[in-house]
Formats: C-alpha cells, structure tokens, sequence
C-alpha cells in the first residue's frame, strides 16, 4: 500500500495492530518528520526543566491557587444526567435542544462505558437558531422523533446555545403540540440544563425532577393535579451511576430478599446491556409509564445517591413522602444502613441469606487485611461515589490520603470529613472540592500514595506519576464489563475488594519478578 509515495506495512494480508503498526521505521520517520515541520517543539532540554518542575511543591502551591482556568475536571455537563435518568423510563427517547455535536458526545460517552448503542437525538440547532431561536427546531424535532422512532415519551433537555438565548421549552413544547409536531396527550416532559452550571448529576437532577413534576402536578398543569392517596411501596432512585446494570441487579434481589414492596424510579439497566439474540431493542425495559404516576403514592423515598438529588427529595417530600438520603453503599456499614432503613420502612426483617452475605464479607476482609492495612490511596469520583470509596477504605483499614470530587461543594466536603473523623485510618486525609485531575498530578507528586482510584482519564495520571491506578466509576472506556458487575451492597463490596487486592498483587509481583534479585517475594502463595 502506498501513500504521498511511501510503502507502508499494512495491508490485507498482514494486518498489524495499531500498536505494532506505528513502530514500523515508515511511521517512526514520518511522526519525526511532521514534528519537526509543524509542531514548533522547545528545545528538549526546556521541557524536561518544566516538567521537573511543574512535581514540585513551588509548582503545587502556583496550581491550588489559580482561579481563572479549570484543567481536566473529573465531571461531564448536564445533558448526559438528563439523558441517563430519561431512558430509565419505558419507551422514552431523550431530546437534546442544542446543537447536533453535543448529542453526539452525548452518545458516544454513554455507548463506549456501556459497550451498547445510545439512543438520543437532537434539535440540531445551528447558526440561525442561535440568533432566532430554535422554536421551529423544535416544532420540525418532535415532529421527526414521533414518527421515526415511535417513542412512548419524548423527554426534552437543553445544551449552552438554548439556555444561553432563553429558549423557553414548556412554550415551545406548548407550540409543538398545536402545531401537530406530537399529539396533545403524548407525554413529553422536560428540564432546562445548562451545560455551564453544575455537572451531569445536577441534570440527572433536574431531568428526573421534571419528569415526576410533569406526571404528578397534572401533566404539566394540563389536568387536575393528582391526590396523592398514601401506600406502603418505597420508591428508590439510583442517581448517576456507571456500575448501574450490575447495581440495579443486585439492588433488586436484595429487596426481593427481604420481600419489600417496592419501585425503582428510572432503570435503566437494561437498555444497556440488551442480549445479543438477533431483536434490536432501541427501547428495553425502564419503569413503566403509569408507574411514574403512582410513584406519588408511595409511603416513602430512598435517594441511593443524595448529592444526585438535591432538588428531587425535597419536591417528593413537599409532596407527603418521608425521603431517606444515602451516598454509594459499598463495604459493611453503608450496605448495613441501607437494609436498616429498608426493614424499618418497609416493616420487613433482614432476612437469614443477607446475614450470611454480610459475614462473608467480613470474612474476606478479615483474610485479606494484612495485604491492605496502611496502604495509602488517593480517590476521585462524583461526590457520592467518593463517600461510599472512602468509607470503604476506612472498613478495610487502608488509609485514604486525597479525596478529590469536581462537583464536590461545601456540604460534600464537610460529610467526607465527618466520616473520615470517626476511623483512625482517616487522620491526615485531605478532602478536595471543586478541583480537578491537574490539581490531583500535583498531589500525586508531592504527596505520593500507594494507589490512586478513579475513572479511565485516570490511566494519564497512571503514566505521568508512576500511582498505579483501580479503575472505578464514570466513564471506564479502556476496560470492558465492569458495569455489569455490582459494586452495592455485601456482594458487590467483595467485588471491590477483590478488585483493590488484584492491583495490590499485580503491583507486589511487577516489583519482585526479577530472578536472582528481587524475587524473594514473588510468591506462589499470597
């Protein structure tokens, strides 16, 4: 095969991967080549001089005191909540006001962590509609989605270039409807969510609150409110989570377990993780329609993920509902919490099986302790996620060192440093709000510690500063699978567990397997 006149290696017959493809000498010369033409580099021996320095306490102290730029933050924008609590419902297809490349992002994150097609489409809005407005995108959007792709609801969401013109989508919705675009009782709820404030939990936030004010205050006031008439169901919402097929599993069998009455709000497990026998489900299980209604009933709410609903609980409990708030329960004491609160709800005793389930676990923690006492880690994730890591940690008798969440704030910080205040495995730990994966480089540099834990874009850090890195959470895009694994409740923290000692026996291996040398300790037995 030729190119610009050069044979390259590759062809039909020999296909290399691209990590053998780019060693050959023809690529090798070219990367040199194109760098020597275009790039413009400093002189080598300057930038080695700044990347010493930028390890350096000087260094760190200049980064934790900038204001004007953020680098890397460990967040997404609110459409991709939104869209992660709308296909949680039956037959819904999330609607993205905003420009067409926005979507695409959206999608594509979604559809590399879960391994899964993501549905989702857009109003595409362009130069014209920034200035006009992008009421007739709407109009010909709904339109489009209804008779395409045959949806049982249309949630709509908004990206920068609606909000920042003030498109008013309850009007604009209102306009769609007269004008044909969808029938008038087609449900299409929707939330305003806008990508420069907040995170994607502020618009899983804002999107599942919206859905519940469209369907209990009356269809968007186009019907008599409902009367809430009170039962003994619990409701559960889940919050944004990256492990939410395994999870939903799993959150589902322990209430089977127990025997709870029970409805999740928004699964959206199986539209993730659809088999492979020859049907193509664009919509695949979710919760169904009219139990979006009856949700309003229910005696009580339980936020699996508290910082992911902090406009959600408060309208259900205006509404009657006792709400109950918890962070990620991973480990003994969070999943111990969560069947407590279950049981006294519901009025159920933790059944026998989950006992058993609970000693397991503590048994293997037990067995593995001596692999994990005073290990030093540094975490980042979503605010809920980081609570339920670190806690764990402390269970285990690890030492978290550097806690770290983007969308972190004030009331985050302050129960991080509550629970790290009642273990003595927490002393010396620092928690870090509103900062991002540059401000985590120079902890890591200043401040080593034995492992860091946090999602893919974490593999850099990895490489940068020699941390070795346990990935967990939101997006995981060089692995595959992890989602379907639970990282919840008894089970799902021996997953953890076994995961974190992997790393530690992988590490403990890669630095003893020198023969003669260093292989005193690579062991057989550990």
């Amino acid at each position: 095969m030729e190119t610009n006149g050069e044979t390259k290696s590759q062809n039909a017959e020999h296909v290399l991967d691209h990590f053998h493809l780019f060693r050959q000498p023809q690529y090798l010369e070219m990367f040199e080549r194109k760098k020597r033409e275009f790039e413009d580099p400093a002189c080598a021996n300057e930038v080695e001089r700044i990347r010493e320095w930028t390890k350096t306490k000087e260094y760190r102290d200049k980064n934790f005191a900038r204001e004007a730029i953020t680098i890397n933050p460990a967040k997404a924008c609110q459409p991709l909540g939104a869209i992660f609590a709308a296909v949680g419902f039956e037959g819904t297809l999330p609607f993205v006001h905003g420009s067409q490349g926005c979507v695409a992002y959206f999608r594509s994150h979604f559809s590399r962590h879960f391994k899964e097609p993501s549905g989702c489409v857009s109003s595409s809005m362009t130069e014209d509609a920034a200035v006009f407005g992008g009421l007739n995108n709407m109009i010909d959007g709904l339109a489009n989605s209804y008779a395409l792709y045959k949806p049982k609801m249309i949630a709509v969401s908004t990206t920068c270039m609606a909000e920042v013109i003030g498109d008013d989508l309850n009007s604009f919705i209102k306009n769609a409807r007269d004008k044909g675009s969808v029938p008038q009782d087609f449900d299409v709820p929707f939330a305003h969510t806008p990508s420069f404030v907040g995170s994607h939990i502020t618009g899983y936030d804002n999107m599942m609150k919206g859905i519940l004010e469209y369907f209990w205050d009356g269809k968007a006031k186009t019907i008599a409110p409902l009367e809430r008439k009170p039962n003994e169901r619990i409701n559960l919402i889940v919050g944004f989570d990256g492990n939410v097929v395994g999870n939903m599993r799993e959150l589902r069998r322990i209430l089977d377990l127990m025997g709870a009455d029970y409805l999740i709000v928004s699964d959206n497990s199986d539209v993730w993780d659809t088999p492979a026998d020859g049907t193509f489900r664009m919509y695949d299980g979710g919760t169904k329609l009219g139990e979006i209604s009856e949700a309003l009933h229910s005696k009580a709410t339980i936020s699996m993920q508290s910082f992911c609903t902090p406009k959600t609980l408060p309208y259900i409990q205006g509404k009657g509902q006792e709400t109950v708030g918890l962070h990620y329960p991973i480990g003994v004491a969070a999943t111990d919490q969560f069947l407590q609160e279950v049981s006294r709800l519901s009025g159920r005793p933790i059944p026998e099986a989950l006992e058993k389930e609970r000693g397991r676990l503590v048994d293997a923690i037990a067995d593995s302790s001596a692999h994990i006492h005073g290990k030093r880690f540094a975490v980042y994730a979503d605010p809920d996620v980081a609570l339920g890591i670190a806690g764990f940690l402390l269970e285990l008798g690890a030492e978290p060192a550097h806690i770290l969440a983007t969308n972190g704030d004030a009331a985050w910080e302050q129960k991080v440093r509550e629970l790290l205040d009642h273990s003595p495995f927490g002393a010396g730990c620092q928690v870090y709000p509103g900062k991002d994966l540059w401000h985590m480089r120079s902890l890591l540099f200043t401040e080593p510690v034995d492992f860091l834990i946090g999602n893919t874009y974490a593999k850099y850090l990895e490489r940068d500063t020699g941390t070795p890195l346990i990935r967990f959470g939101f997006p995981i895009f060089d692995r595959h699978h992890h989602h379907r694994f639970p990282v919840w409740g008894y089970q799902g923290g021996l997953n953890v567990l076994v995961r974190i000692l992997d790393k530690i026996f992988d590490e403990m291996d890669r630095n003893t397997n020198v023969p003669a040398k260093s292989d005193y300790s690579f062991d057989i037995i550990r």
